[in-house]
């Protein structure tokens, strides 16, 4: 089977602090909102461009079978994004309140960090 990955899907604690978060400090674009009420939820989908990667938080109200007790990451590892200059974006995300966890270089040219989310997602920014 040849499959073309199209988007992920995070389960978010507070759907409005991650839509800023992943906004204002990550340059995402909202692309879409909605309700699944099948399952009790809301989802908003988010573009860091034109026909680019999709992110979709989820949320779920209280009473629906996927609202169970958050667990960090739920064996999601991190997520990365690219970034023209990772000194500006670390310092508009300390400025914003989410500070730098770690730091890693291999090489003059490679060099990533690591903020973490609301939801307590470690998320890369490299360049």
């Amino acid at each position: 089977m040849k499959a073309k990955f199209v988007y992920t899907g995070i389960r978010v604690n507070d759907i409005e602090e991650s839509v800023r978060f992943y906004s204002r400090i990550l340059g995402m674009k909202e692309a879409g909102r909605g309700t699944f009420d099948q399952v009790g939820g809301t989802f908003v989908s988010l573009v860091s461009e034109d026909g680019g990667f999709e992110l979709e938080l989820n949320h779920y109200r209280k009473g629906s079978r996927f609202a169970t007790p958050y667990a960090v990451g739920e064996a999601l590892d991190h997520l990365a994004f690219k970034v023209p200059d990772l000194d500006e974006a670390l310092a508009e995300a300390a400025r914003a309140g989410y500070p730098v966890l770690e730091r890693m270089q291999k090489g003059p040219e490679s060099r990533w960090a690591y903020i973490r989310d609301p939801n307590g997602i470690e998320i890369e920014l490299t360049t």
